[in-house]
């Protein structure tokens, strides 16, 4: 796409658009001082360049030793931020309750040093053992040239991030025995990305499922009103089970397809009742994307665009949708992926089929339209954009906002200020394939008697306008290789997003197959048939 299709910045890139800003970025109070504790002053002939061997074996077994008898300040002393690593390490002694530390450092790879933790966590007359590993770096002081421990909270515990601590005591909430649709139970050892989903269910229903608290060790995230993350039980609890929509199959396909893509998330739902069926993140920074992400979708929005388009009367699937090299929106020039030939007597599905940017972009001034209609399109349709879902953790619902100017026309074509996860434009497919908005679930309303969000749903003439066009681009259109080999009646759409600062676009892509729909993003991932699509059809051939 053209530079003037590229993302609006809000809030940030999809990485870093909640929990993950921050996450080992370098400290700014490091960058001042240069270290975190020390006061040797060196200013002139003052060492520089990378520690060496030595430098690096000194430095860590200083740390490791102050760490282990807990001299918490100490050891914040080899730190380059030492007022951050004294807080985090007294909690590790007085809040988590952890004694008898032992750290057994492994080879050294350069001015990385691996090392394993064990130690025992004693609270209320409970002990258990406790064992991990973990990793830190030892860097340059900026200031004084010393050797220091390059301080994040990784160093205590791999589980910590920004503003995290470690704490034991009784649970804030019962445990929970999460099940599937099937009855069989859901656990994070065999299925990790449900991890963070998991904890949030605990948070919200452990109460209401029945079950009483135990005592144990959890990662407690301070900055972002995230539920605890438990880590070690020292006195079980008795779960509450909870009941959820998700198919094991379903997930384990999903958590397998998304470890091929690095910053990949991918959400299932079934079309004829909203309930959740997979969900799955590979990130780096632990994030629920696939809920919460808030990027642009690029061509996927086509769907919601082309439901506008054919309500309003403008055009239909075998009506005209022209598709020229440029188009041009208040001054602004839009263009198509590189390679597409123009088309002057284009179709609306040919246009779809083969995303075509400038056929969407050429249209949305035929009347009635209004810089309205989009919004009004994906809130009333659609379901988008009114923040009443109630999915039974925390859900972005999606943003198509009312705009003039360029980012009109970049919204047409999931671009400029429109914002979407997976867990959106699955339900964009369901709702396109069946005609009826279900807002999706993870947990039955019956439960809690939370009422679901409704919505208008579309015509059915228009439903079987957009399913067929989504036929058309599975089969032959640019969604075709990724769809292909899978059986039964599938339809999909492909999308790619520019974001500023992105070297390459974000890949999106959605489908379905009879009656599962499915999407997937990935960071930097390209078209959507390179990465986001490959996921899709994953969890698409499972059926559900």
């Amino acid at each position: 796409m053209g530079k003037g299709v590229k993302a609006a910045v809000i809030g940030g890139v999809f990485a870093v658009m909640v929990g993950g800003a921050g996450y080992g970025a370098f400290n700014i109070v490091s960058a001042l001082s240069g270290d975190g504790g020390g006061t040797d002053g060196v200013a002139a002939g003052k060492r520089t360049g990378a520690p060496g061997k030595d430098e690096v074996k000194e430095t860590t077994a200083a740390f490791f030793k102050a760490w282990q008898t807990g001299a918490s300040a100490k050891a914040a002393s080899y730190t380059d931020n030492g007022a951050a690593a004294e807080r985090l390490l007294s909690a590790f002694a007085d809040d988590a309750h952890i004694t008898d530390v032992k750290i057994r450092p492994g080879p050294a790879k350069g001015t990385t040093v691996p090392y394993a933790v064990k130690a025992k966590v004693v609270y209320d007359g409970k002990s258990e053992p406790l064992s991990y590993r973990s990793e830190l770096k030892v860097v340059r002081g900026l200031t004084t040239g010393r050797a220091l421990v390059d301080w994040r909270p990784s160093v205590v515990h791999p589980e910590l991030r920004t503003d995290d601590t470690l704490v034991t005591e009784q649970s804030a909430t019962p445990p929970i025995e999460a099940v599937g649709r099937d009855g069989s139970e859901l656990t994070k050892e065999k299925y990790p990305s449900l991890g963070p989903v998991l904890d949030a269910l605990r948070d919200k229903y452990g109460e209401e499922a029945g079950g009483t608290p135990g005592i144990e060790l959890v990662v407690r995230h301070e900055g972002d009103g995230a539920p605890d993350t438990p880590l070690l039980t020292l006195a079980k609890g008795k779960p509450g089970k909870l009941t959820t929509t998700i198919s094991p199959s379903a997930q384990a396909a999903a958590e397998k397809a998304v470890k091929r893509f690095a910053q990949s998330s991918v959400v299932a739902v079934k079309p004829s009742t909203g309930e959740v069926l997979a969900v799955a993140n590979h990130r780096t920074d632990g994030f629920n994307a696939a809920f919460e992400g808030q990027a642009a979708p690029g061509s996927t929005m086509k769907i919601i665009t082309a439901a506008m388009l054919i309500d309003n009367g403008v055009t239909t699937m075998n009506g005209p949708a022209p598709c020229p090299d440029t188009a041009v929106w208040q001054s602004q020039t839009f263009k198509n992926l590189t390679g597409l030939k123009p088309n002057k007597n284009a179709t609306l599905a040919d246009s779809f089929m083969r995303s075509c940017n400038t056929a969407f972009i050429k249209l949305i001034d035929e009347k009635p339209l209004t810089d309205a209609s989009l919004a009004r399109e994906a809130e009333d349709r659609f379901g988008l954009g009114r923040d009443d879902w109630k999915t039974g953790i925390v859900s972005f619902d999606g943003s198509v906002p009312a705009v003039d100017g360029p980012d009109r026309a970049a919204g047409a074509i999931g671009q400029g200020q429109v914002q979407m996860s997976p867990l959106n434009m699955a339900s964009v497919t369901a709702t396109a394939i069946t005609g009826a908005f279900r807002q999706p679930y993870l947990v039955s309303p019956k439960l809690d008697g939370r009422e679901l969000a409704q919505a208008e749903g579309l015509r059915s003439g228009t439903a079987a306008q957009l399913k067929q066009m989504m036929r058309l681009t599975a089969t032959q259109g640019t969604a075709m290789e990724a769809m292909r080999g899978i059986g039964g009646d599938i339809g999909a759409k492909t999308g790619s997003a520019e974001v500023d600062g992105n070297a390459k676009s974000n890949s999106w892509f959605t489908g379905f197959r009879g009656d599962v729909a499915a999407a997937a993003m990935t960071e930097e991932g390209g078209h959507g048939g390179d990465a986001a699509g490959p996921i899709v059809a994953a969890v698409l051939r499972t059926g559900g």
